[in-house]
């Protein structure tokens, strides 16, 4: 089965979200997605990308993004895939799993 290449963005920071003191950091939370997804759909392409809302950089819809989460003081990070939040603050992965499965990945 083809899959097609679903790009999971998270938007995060340095520095904690003031509300999620005891929760791992953005970049914590970035590999530890990108292994959990690795190891739940393995040999099926995805890409994540980081991107820093402090100082975002990237396409112009991604800098938007940050900057969006920064104006509307959202709890970060915040994951992102085919420009729908499935994650913020702490994202679980049953549902970022579950929205992957939407564009047909499967659990192996």
């Amino acid at each position: 089965m083809n899959v097609q290449e679903v790009e999971i963005v998270l938007y995060g920071a340095e520095m904690l979200c003031p509300s999620c003191v005891n929760l791992p950091s953005s970049k914590e939370t970035y590999e530890w997605l990108e292994a959990a997804i690795a190891r739940k759909f393995p040999s099926q392409p995805f890409k994540m990308t980081y991107v820093d809302i402090h100082q975002p950089a990237g396409e112009s819809d991604k800098v938007d993004f940050a900057k969006k989460v920064m104006e509307e003081d959202m709890f970060y990070p915040v994951v992102v895939i085919k420009e729908k939040v499935v994650g913020e603050g702490n994202p679980r992965l049953k549902t970022i799993f579950a929205e992957l499965e939407k564009y047909g990945y499967k659990a192996i």
